[in-house]
Parts: C-alpha cells; sequence; structure tokens
C-alpha cells in the first residue's frame, strides 16, 4: 500500500492573504479519500491548518488517515508553517483518537448550554450594570495584551498571538459600546467593580445563533468570592433578554478554574482546538 496526496487544484489565496489547497488522498494512485489544508488568516502565514481529512468508508480502519495527516503536515512545513492547528467535534472519537495518535494536544475547547426559561438571580452581595465609555476604553487597552498572552501561553509565537487578538477585537467590536448585539456588563460589591462580562449573538450559522461569552474575569484581588459564577449568571441573563436559548464560550484548556466552573453550570464541550508543533 502506497499512500499519497495529489492535488486536486492549485493553491487558492483569498484577499485575506490565506492559503488553501484541496489533494486527493490516493492508494497505489486511486482515489479513497481527500484532505484540504490552509494557512490562518487570524494567526499569519506561519500559522497552518489541516481544515478537512477524510478516508471513505471501504478504505478505514488501514492507516490511510494517519499517512494523509503526516503527509499534509510536510506540505505545510514546505509552506514555512511552524504549527499546525485542527479542530475536532467533541462527539466525533475518531477525529480525536486520530489527533492524539498524531501527537496534538488540546489548546482549548468550545462549550455550549441551554438556557432554563426562567432568568437566574444573582447573589444578594453584587448586582450588574452596562460598562461606562471610560471602563471601554481601559478594558480595551488591557484585554488586547491580555487575549494575545493567552495564545502565546499555548504556545502562539507573539506575533500570531498579537495579530489574532487585533483581529478578533476589530471584527467582533467594529464600533466599540455601539456595535449592535453587543452587551459588556460590570459587576459591582458595595459600588465597586469587581469583574465583567462580554456576550453578543454569535452565528454558528447564517440561519442559527447563540449567545457568546466572548470575554469574563474578576479582577485579581476580588477572585475565590463567587463573583465569576455571578457574572456568569449575569451572561445568562443578558442572553435571554435577547432572545437566545443557548449560551455558548471558548476556553483554554490550561485554565482549569474557568472550566470547573462551566461544567458546574451545566456547559458541554462541541469542539476541541488542537494544535502541535511543525
Amino acid at each position: 500500500m502506497t499512500t499519497t496526496l495529489r492535488p486536486t487544484g492549485p493553491i487558492q489565496q483569498g484577499a485575506d492573504g490565506a492559503k488553501i489547497r484541496a489533494y486527493d488522498v490516493c492508494d497505489n494512485g486511486r482515489p479513497v479519500g481527500a484532505v484540504e489544508i490552509g494557512t490562518d488568516p487570524a494567526f499569519g502565514a506561519r500559522a497552518g491548518v489541516l481544515r478537512a481529512l477524510r478516508i471513505d468508508g471501504p478504505s478505514r480502519r488501514r492507516g490511510r488517515g494517519t499517512i494523509a495527516a503526516l503527509a499534509a503536515e510536510e506540505v505545510l512545513r514546505g509552506w514555512g508553517c511552524a504549527q499546525v492547528r485542527l479542530t475536532a467535534p467533541a462527539d466525533d472519537p475518531a477525529a480525536l483518537g486520530l489527533a492524539a495518535v498524531l501527537g496534538y494536544a488540546e489548546r482549548s475547547r468550545n462549550m455550549l448550554k441551554r438556557l432554563p426559561g426562567t432568568p437566574p438571580a444573582l447573589p444578594d452581595t453584587v448586582t450588574a450594570r452596562p460598562m461606562s465609555d471610560e471602563e471601554y476604553a481601559r478594558w480595551d487597552r488591557a484585554s488586547r495584551v491580555a487575549y494575545a498572552q493567552n495564545w502565546i501561553e499555548q504556545g502562539v509565537p507573539e506575533d500570531q498571538a498579537r495579530r489574532k487578538s487585533d483581529l478578533d477585537h476589530s471584527t467582533n467590536l467594529p464600533d466599540g459600546l455601539a456595535t449592535e448585539g453587543a452587551h459588556m456588563h460590570v459587576l459591582l460589591r458595595e459600588d465597586r467593580v469587581v469583574g465583567h462580562v462580554w456576550v453578543a449573538r454569535h452565528g454558528v450559522t447564517a440561519e442559527d445563533t447563540v449567545a457568546y461569552v466572548f470575554d469574563v474575569e474578576v479582577r485579581e484581588e476580588h477572585r475565590g468570592q463567587g463573583h465569576g459564577r455571578a457574572l456568569m449568571l449575569q451572561a445568562e441573563n443578558i442572553a435571554l433578554a435577547s432572545g437566545e436559548r443557548r449560551i455558548g464560550l471558548h476556553v483554554f484548556a490550561d485554565n482549569v478554574p474557568a472550566l470547573r466552573l462551566y461544567e458546574s453550570l451545566g456547559y458541554e464541550p462541541t469542539m476541541y482546538n488542537l494544535a502541535k508543533d511543525l
């Protein structure tokens, strides 16, 4: 058995500079599947993506998927990529198993919760209100740095991390606090701000949306007092007031306290984001 990749067309390059190329996975010259690779516009030209991999039914479980993935990684090395990432649905054990065999490690996960019909009550010790313009300006400066640092700690090169941070902020908040569908609230205890949460409508597809927690943080000196849970309850209130019945989020794998909080609130993983160095 000789498994190889055969291009199905030229490299495509979008307006954002990202490359994409599709290949047939061939066994002795006969197509038995397909793979698509690319670069990630959010992180830059040195960040590769294994976008899709399929081995047709009769040819599965013979190691062709592993060989095809390794061959795709070699192409990405030739493109100058230093890392490669992929996403695997939480309900696809075959994809997760293949990623583990190939040496991919979890970088983060996406989670989702179906909301109850009744808005949750906040603890009596805290209240919430919309963020002011002055608070937003301070948050924006600090958040861009902190978000980039999160990616750096996941092994992403600094230039890619800063690119990702700037792109995400400008895409998701093009008009700042006035961005349609965006809600930024602060949590107060005894009239002191102890944390914030940013919730906005997010499209799963053009017709299917959920509320999404883009950022939530408790100030360091106020942690360990249940304020993170209160902020997440406020996020549910924002979502329900916006007419959404589901709420999602993204969490880094090494943020164990946050992960445990979300699990305790009923969030379940939907997608695992995995990566490896090339």
